[in-house]
């Protein structure tokens, strides 16, 4: 994610955007060639719809869109099994973590697809499009992988495939997800619906939880690592929530929660005294999506008063403390710490609350639906020559509805960038992708934050169809009269607009963990 230069997009996404079937007139006989031709990539779609035999003549958009996701689902399944037999081609150690990634990254795209077509799945327009976002997402970092490992010359040809341009085409078919999302019955004191009581209980009183495992390495608990506890909630009969407490220590692991591994809650005894850390690293060898010393994919996660590190430090590169690609996971008085790339938010709907992030280049990133409220976040000294960017978002196509958003923070230098703060250049952002989304609101921002505000990635790449928003923030890195002049690029006077990126609209919901004394509020 934080090379420099990046090999050409297997895609070259324009920013077409389905056309609403009220504002176009269907013909009473359109077949199927006439509905691909709505979509982005009607080729792909003509060709593989031609080869399902007794395919009906959908009637209205939706129907159109079950068969479109029916079909990614199918050309997914072909895809992964041809990815599986590309094991043996892998002529070194880089080539094959990148292909081990793709192998498990094309599993777990087959998940969001096939939840999105099952229906015994309840689930809002806002939630299939969040599935099918994440979809893309996947194989985007498949591809990723082999290019920041160098070698995309053999294994990754051998990948070629539709499946994105197919999964483009379902998300164009899709319904603006941008208003609010709230019923006044989805959510009860603050927490979203899917926030059960009894876990509310938990994240406001964690001290007094009983947890359903004790890890602690003197002994004294159940466990002496969380792998061990991870392992008997792998075994648990049912999904129902499941709380490790980690008490003070510093854990030398590194952990992946898989998607099985559903609502679990990892507590620890505070952000200075729970400590994960590992030190993989693109450097060393990784893919940066591999490099996490926790790896979460669950949906439900919650972590409480832990700190994820990763200490390969800035001369390794890539080197992720926390990869969250789990729907609906909250992390609570956590902190994040690394340099490069800190914070994954890879894919789906995520929220942070009073957590602390360090780092220096592109230290949140991803291209999840995030937001981070009332956090502190910290610019640590980079190498020499480095520039500091503190976001990079990772939307590859207009109809994702992901982004970053920091909203009501702090982003400050930490006291060894405080030391040098005139040697290095900080920017909010830069565009790793090229539809990359962020904003930041009623945030304060320090006095390393350079007047221009945002960084380029290379050249003019994704000016035009970025969006980077700053909305009422202050401090003395806040003055707006000296930033880029990028048609991406705006200063936010409306508070409909900046409205969209609160927790109310842009993660589906008020997904606040409130404490004693913090103030509830869903919008701005």
């Amino acid at each position: 994610m934080g090379l420099k230069f990046l090999i050409p997009l297997f895609l070259s996404l324009s920013s077409f955007l389905f056309l609403s079937t009220a504002a176009i007139k269907i013909p009473s006989a359109a077949g199927i060639t006439w509905w691909c031709d709505q979509t982005p990539y009607p080729e792909p779609c003509k060709h593989f719809m031609a080869q399902n035999k007794g395919q009906f003549f959908p009637k209205h958009k939706s129907d159109f869109r079950k068969m479109a996701v029916k079909l990614a689902l199918e050309r997914a399944i072909t895809a992964e099994g041809n990815t599986k037999a590309l094991g043996s081609k892998c002529r070194n150690s880089r080539e094959k973590a990148a292909w081990a990634d793709c192998v498990k990254l094309y599993q777990e795209t087959i998940e969001q697809l096939n939840k999105t077509v099952d229906p015994s799945t309840k689930c809002t327009d806002f939630d299939t499009q969040t599935w099918l976002s994440t979809a893309l997402t996947n194989l985007e970092t498949c591809r990723t992988g082999f290019t920041e490992l160098g070698t995309t010359d053999f294994v990754l040809p051998l990948m070629s495939n539709n499946v994105s341009k197919l999964i483009c085409n379902t998300l164009a078919l899709g319904e603006s997800n941008e208003t609010d999302h709230e019923t006044g019955a989805y959510y009860k004191g603050g927490f979203p619906g899917w926030v059960r009581p009894g876990d509310r209980r938990r994240l406001l009183q964690a001290s007094s939880v009983r947890p359903n495992l004790v890890v602690a390495q003197d002994g004294s608990g159940d466990h002496r690592t969380i792998k061990a506890a991870l392992d008997v909630a792998a075994r648990r009969s049912g999904s129902g929530r499941f709380v490790i407490h980690v008490r003070r220590g510093v854990y030398r692991e590194n952990l992946e929660i898989g998607s099985k591994l559903k609502n679990i809650m990892l507590t620890g005894d505070g952000l200075r005294y729970t400590i994960i850390t590992g030190s993989r690293s693109v450097g060393g060898g990784s893919t940066t999506f591999n490099s996490a010393t926790v790896a979460v994919t669950g949906e439900g996660f919650i972590a409480r008063g832990i700190t994820f590190r990763n200490t390969a430090g800035p001369q390794n590169h890539q080197a992720v403390a926390l990869r969250s690609s789990a729907d609906l996971s909250v992390f609570y008085r956590c902190s994040f710490e690394g340099y490069q790339d800190t914070l994954y938010v890879h894919s789906q709907r995520q929220f942070y609350k009073e957590c602390y992030i360090y780092g220096t280049v592109d230290f949140i990133f991803g291209n999840a639906a995030a937001v981070l409220q009332n956090c502190m976040i910290y610019a640590r000294r980079p190498m020499a020559s480095q520039k500091i960017a503190v976001t990079a978002q990772g939307r590859t196509d207009p109809n994702q509805n992901t982004g970053i958003s920091i909203h009501d923070s702090r982003v400050m230098a930490a006291p060894d960038l405080a030391r040098v703060l005139g040697s290095f250049q900080t920017f909010l952002g830069r565009p790793w992708k090229e539809y990359s989304r962020t904003v930041f609101m009623q945030t304060y921002l320090g006095s390393l934050v350079d007047p221009a505000g945002w960084l380029e990635w290379d050249g003019n790449f994704a000016l035009n169809t970025l969006y980077y928003g700053e909305y009422r923030n202050s401090g003395p890195g806040s003055s707006t009269g000296r930033r880029v002049r990028w048609r991406g690029y705006r200063v936010i006077t409306s508070a409909a607009e900046a409205g969209r990126f609160t927790v109310a609209n842009f993660i589906a919901g008020r997904l606040w963990l409130p404490a004693a004394g913090v103030p509830f509020t869903a919008g701005l």
